[in-house]
Protein backbone atom coordinates (compact mmCIF):
# COMPACT_ATOMS: atom_id res chain seq x y z
CA UNK A 1 0.00 0.00 0.00
CA UNK A 2 1.16 3.74 -0.82
CA UNK A 3 2.42 5.65 2.08
CA UNK A 4 0.31 8.63 0.73
CA UNK A 5 -3.11 6.55 1.01
CA UNK A 6 -2.05 4.81 4.30
CA UNK A 7 -1.52 8.74 6.37
CA UNK A 8 -4.74 9.53 4.05
CA UNK A 9 -3.21 12.31 1.86
CA UNK A 10 -4.58 12.40 -1.17
CA UNK A 11 -2.21 11.87 -4.60
CA UNK A 12 -1.99 15.97 -5.23
CA UNK A 13 -0.90 16.60 -1.80
CA UNK A 14 1.49 13.72 -2.48
CA UNK A 15 4.50 15.95 -3.61
CA UNK A 16 3.63 18.37 -0.69
CA UNK A 17 4.79 15.89 1.75
CA UNK A 18 7.56 14.64 0.39
CA UNK A 19 8.84 17.77 -0.23
CA UNK A 20 7.98 18.44 3.82
CA UNK A 21 9.68 15.50 4.52
CA UNK A 22 12.89 15.69 2.63
CA UNK A 23 13.14 19.57 4.25
CA UNK A 24 12.49 18.54 7.64
CA UNK A 25 8.62 19.65 7.91
CA UNK A 26 7.07 16.78 9.25
CA UNK A 27 3.58 18.86 8.53
CA UNK A 28 1.34 18.82 5.60
CA UNK A 29 2.09 22.48 2.93
CA UNK A 30 -1.16 24.51 4.96
CA UNK A 31 0.52 23.57 8.47
CA UNK A 32 3.88 25.26 7.99
CA UNK A 33 2.62 28.66 9.23
CA UNK A 34 0.37 27.57 11.76
CA UNK A 35 3.19 28.20 15.03
CA UNK A 36 3.73 31.44 13.63
CA UNK A 37 0.35 32.51 12.98
CA UNK A 38 -0.42 31.41 16.52
CA UNK A 39 2.06 33.10 17.93
CA UNK A 40 1.36 36.69 16.87
CA UNK A 41 -2.15 35.98 17.90
CA UNK A 42 -1.09 35.55 21.44
CA UNK A 43 1.23 38.74 20.60
CA UNK A 44 -1.52 40.76 19.68
CA UNK A 45 -3.62 39.79 22.59
CA UNK A 46 -1.54 40.51 24.84
CA UNK A 47 -0.41 43.67 23.34
CA UNK A 48 -4.00 44.84 23.24
CA UNK A 49 -5.35 42.71 26.46
CA UNK A 50 -2.62 44.94 28.65
CA UNK A 51 -3.24 48.15 27.16
CA UNK A 52 -4.93 50.70 29.20
CA UNK A 53 -8.60 51.93 27.02
CA UNK A 54 -8.11 55.69 27.02
CA UNK A 55 -10.56 57.41 25.03
CA UNK A 56 -9.50 60.87 26.12
CA UNK A 57 -6.11 60.80 23.87
CA UNK A 58 -5.16 60.37 20.61
CA UNK A 59 -6.12 61.63 17.24
CA UNK A 60 -9.41 62.86 16.85
CA UNK A 61 -10.06 63.12 20.51
CA UNK A 62 -10.99 66.13 22.57
CA UNK A 63 -8.46 68.16 24.62
CA UNK A 64 -9.04 67.42 28.42
CA UNK A 65 -11.11 70.43 29.73
CA UNK A 66 -9.08 73.44 31.57
CA UNK A 67 -8.23 72.98 34.96
CA UNK A 68 -11.00 74.82 37.25
CA UNK A 69 -10.09 78.19 39.55
CA UNK A 70 -10.16 76.15 42.60
CA UNK A 71 -7.78 73.01 40.87
CA UNK A 72 -5.71 76.48 39.64
CA UNK A 73 -5.08 77.95 43.05
CA UNK A 74 -4.12 74.85 44.44
CA UNK A 75 -1.24 74.07 41.85
CA UNK A 76 -0.10 77.13 41.96
CA UNK A 77 2.79 78.64 44.12
CA UNK A 78 3.20 82.59 44.79
CA UNK A 79 6.56 82.32 44.18
CA UNK A 80 5.77 84.85 41.23
CA UNK A 81 7.46 83.07 38.76
CA UNK A 82 5.82 83.95 35.04
CA UNK A 83 4.92 80.26 33.41
CA UNK A 84 1.76 78.45 32.59
CA UNK A 85 -2.24 79.32 33.58
CA UNK A 86 -1.92 78.02 37.08
CA UNK A 87 1.68 80.64 37.56
CA UNK A 88 1.67 84.66 38.42
CA UNK A 89 3.52 86.59 36.98
CA UNK A 90 5.74 89.30 39.71
CA UNK A 91 3.82 92.01 40.46
CA UNK A 92 0.58 93.66 42.19
CA UNK A 93 -2.77 92.43 41.08
CA UNK A 94 -4.98 94.63 39.84
CA UNK A 95 -8.33 94.01 41.72
CA UNK A 96 -11.19 92.40 39.52
CA UNK A 97 -13.58 95.93 39.54
CA UNK A 98 -11.38 97.20 38.10
CA UNK A 99 -10.37 95.04 35.21
CA UNK A 100 -13.12 95.45 32.29
CA UNK A 101 -12.65 92.18 30.47
CA UNK A 102 -16.29 91.93 28.96
CA UNK A 103 -15.13 92.14 24.87
CA UNK A 104 -12.85 89.42 26.04
CA UNK A 105 -14.05 85.41 24.49
CA UNK A 106 -15.28 83.35 26.90
CA UNK A 107 -12.72 81.35 28.77
CA UNK A 108 -9.90 84.04 28.05
CA UNK A 109 -7.47 85.08 30.49
CA UNK A 110 -8.70 87.93 32.40
CA UNK A 111 -5.87 88.37 35.07
CA UNK A 112 -4.01 91.71 35.71
CA UNK A 113 -0.68 92.78 36.78
CA UNK A 114 1.07 96.27 37.67
CA UNK A 115 4.73 96.53 37.69
CA UNK A 116 7.48 99.54 38.04
CA UNK A 117 5.26 101.57 40.10
CA UNK A 118 2.08 100.83 38.23
CA UNK A 119 3.74 102.24 34.91
CA UNK A 120 3.51 98.45 32.91
CA UNK A 121 0.58 96.59 32.86
CA UNK A 122 1.04 92.62 33.00
CA UNK A 123 -1.59 90.14 31.27
CA UNK A 124 -1.61 86.34 30.60
CA UNK A 125 -2.06 86.00 26.81
CA UNK A 126 -3.50 83.40 24.85
CA UNK A 127 -1.43 82.00 21.95
CA UNK A 128 -1.54 78.87 19.63
CA UNK A 129 0.13 76.99 17.20
CA UNK A 130 2.48 78.95 14.68
CA UNK A 131 0.73 82.25 16.53
CA UNK A 132 2.09 84.53 18.99
CA UNK A 133 0.62 87.16 21.35
CA UNK A 134 1.50 90.39 22.51
CA UNK A 135 0.04 93.35 24.36
CA UNK A 136 -0.50 96.77 23.13
CA UNK A 137 -2.19 100.00 24.54
CA UNK A 138 -4.23 101.37 22.34
CA UNK A 139 -5.37 104.59 24.71
CA UNK A 140 -4.73 106.37 27.82
CA UNK A 141 -7.27 108.50 29.64
CA UNK A 142 -7.72 110.01 33.11
CA UNK A 143 -10.50 107.54 33.95
CA UNK A 144 -9.32 104.43 31.68
CA UNK A 145 -6.55 101.86 29.22
CA UNK A 146 -7.25 100.54 26.84
CA UNK A 147 -5.10 97.36 26.20
CA UNK A 148 -5.68 94.93 23.34
CA UNK A 149 -3.72 91.15 23.50
CA UNK A 150 -2.60 91.06 19.58
CA UNK A 151 -2.30 87.60 18.47
CA UNK A 152 -0.44 87.43 15.70
CA UNK A 153 -0.50 84.60 13.19
CA UNK A 154 2.32 83.88 10.36
CA UNK A 155 0.55 83.59 6.90
CA UNK A 156 0.88 81.50 5.21
CA UNK A 157 1.43 78.88 7.86
CA UNK A 158 3.04 76.34 7.85
CA UNK A 159 2.97 72.84 10.07
CA UNK A 160 2.06 74.16 13.79
CA UNK A 161 1.35 72.41 16.96
CA UNK A 162 -2.45 72.38 18.04
CA UNK A 163 -1.84 73.65 21.82
CA UNK A 164 -2.83 76.72 23.58
CA UNK A 165 0.09 78.62 25.47
CA UNK A 166 -0.55 81.52 27.89
CA UNK A 167 2.07 83.41 28.41
CA UNK A 168 2.51 86.99 30.33
CA UNK A 169 2.56 89.84 27.89
CA UNK A 170 3.54 93.54 29.22
CA UNK A 171 2.69 96.79 27.97
CA UNK A 172 4.06 99.96 29.24
CA UNK A 173 1.64 102.87 30.00
CA UNK A 174 2.21 106.86 30.69
CA UNK A 175 1.15 107.74 34.19
CA UNK A 176 0.85 104.46 37.40
CA UNK A 177 -2.48 103.30 36.68
CA UNK A 178 -4.08 104.42 39.86
CA UNK A 179 -7.62 103.99 40.36
CA UNK A 180 -8.06 104.03 35.91
CA UNK A 181 -10.08 101.19 34.67
CA UNK A 182 -8.50 98.59 31.97
CA UNK A 183 -10.52 97.56 29.19
CA UNK A 184 -9.43 94.38 27.90
CA UNK A 185 -9.77 93.27 24.71
CA UNK A 186 -8.23 90.82 22.12
CA UNK A 187 -7.48 90.29 17.79
CA UNK A 188 -6.44 87.99 15.46
CA UNK A 189 -3.77 89.51 13.09
CA UNK A 190 -1.95 87.63 10.21
CA UNK A 191 1.82 88.80 9.61
CA UNK A 192 3.60 87.83 6.56
CA UNK A 193 6.03 84.57 7.12
CA UNK A 194 9.43 83.72 6.36
CA UNK A 195 8.62 81.25 4.00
Amino acid sequence: MNSARRFGVSRCRQSDTRRNRRMGWPRPGGMRRLPTLLGAGVMLFALTACGEGRSDVGFGAQPPPPPSEQQRSRIAPDDGAAGPPGRKPKGTEVPAEQVDASALPEGYPSELWTRNSGRKLVAIGQEGGCGSVRAQVTGQSAERVELVLVEENPNPSGPCTMDLRYPPVVAPIDEPLGDRTVVLTEREVDVPSDQ
